[in-house]
């Protein structure tokens, strides 16, 4: 009897436990941005402008403020170049729309 009664119990938490939690599936659409570019980092742009901003940085001052102006000028090439690279690159991006759904459980 102590068996049957327990055989009982456990099968009936068991149906009313798989009925509480219902899954559903929600779904919402999302704008996705595609650049036309095998230069995600924008590693071109960094360099190039990092090696105008140092030949530019290099004519002004002289002794130690000549190498602070190389590197400095650089550093800020590298940013230009980065930024101008970008700029160029989300001239030539496209959006599409995907739709995205995920389960929730409630």
């Amino acid at each position: 009897m102590n068996r049957t009664l327990m055989l009982t119990a456990a099968l009936a938490l068991g149906v009313f436990g798989a009925t509480a939690v219902q899954a559903r599936q929600v779904c919402h659409d999302v704008r996705v941005k595609h650049i036309q570019s095998q230069d995600d980092h924008r590693i071109l742009g960094t360099g190039v402008g990092a090696v105008a901003g140092g030949l530019l940085g290099h004519q002004v001052g002289g002794g130690k403020g000549k190498t602070l102006a190389t590197i400095g000028g650089v550093v800020a090439g590298g940013v230009v170049g980065n930024h101008v690279q970008k700029n160029a690159q989300n001239k030539k991006a496209y959006y599409t729309t995907e739709r995205r759904c995920e389960d929730v459980q409630d």
